[in-house]
């Protein structure tokens, strides 16, 4: 629960780290670092602590806490068409976990990583596109291809922090096997 709640403190400075530069907003969307923790956080809690970590994040966040991207936090979000990202989060912790303790080789945490940007990518465009067509004033000419343009953007620092993720991951889990994932929940019990 401690790792948990510091993955979640995590996601909050992944989330704000690049606010002070105006310039990793892109057609509303942040540039930030929380890709790369909600992975970590799936490849080192495993599949119950990662999502639950991501689970605290996003409730702190709903609660009024700014720790969501630009400092901003409150029920509000649900309707910000970057609210797919947070939701995809908890997905990509799930997933990334469920393939990591399958094995923890090099390889698989690479896949993982990449299928875990896949899904914040499949399912935060796709709520960012729903979500200027439905209720928020996207251009007349936004059209589901823009959508997708918008995020090639930072689709290479997602990919080069994939590979970082999978590195760390790996360096983690070789160092210390008995303290992650599975085994966890003993060593902070007991």
């Amino acid at each position: 629960m401690i790792l948990a709640s510091l993955f979640a403190a995590l996601m909050g400075i992944g989330a704000n780290i690049t606010s002070i530069l105006p310039f990793f907003i892109i057609a509303g969307v942040p540039i930030t670092f929380q890709p790369v923790v909600s992975l970590l956080a799936g490849a080192l809690l495993g599949k119950k602590y990662g999502p639950l970590s991501m689970i605290i994040y996003l409730f702190i966040g709903l609660a009024g806490i700014p720790v969501f991207a630009r400092f901003s936090g409150g029920i509000s979000a649900i309707l910000s068409p970057t609210f797919g990202f947070l939701l995809a989060f908890i997905l990509v912790a799930w997933v990334t976990g469920v393939m990591v303790e399958k094995s923890k080789s090099f390889r698989m945490l690479l896949i993982s990583s990449f299928v875990g940007t896949i899904i914040i990518y499949l399912i935060g465009t796709n709520w960012m596109y729903i979500a200027y067509k439905l209720w928020f004033a996207a251009p007349t000419d936004f059209d589901y291809q823009m959508a997708w343009t918008i995020m090639l953007v930072p689709l290479p620092k997602d990919l080069a922090l994939s590979v970082l993720s999978a590195m760390i991951s790996y360096k983690v889990l070789r160092a210390f096997p008995a303290n992650t994932q599975t085994n966890l929940k003993h060593e902070v019990i007991g």
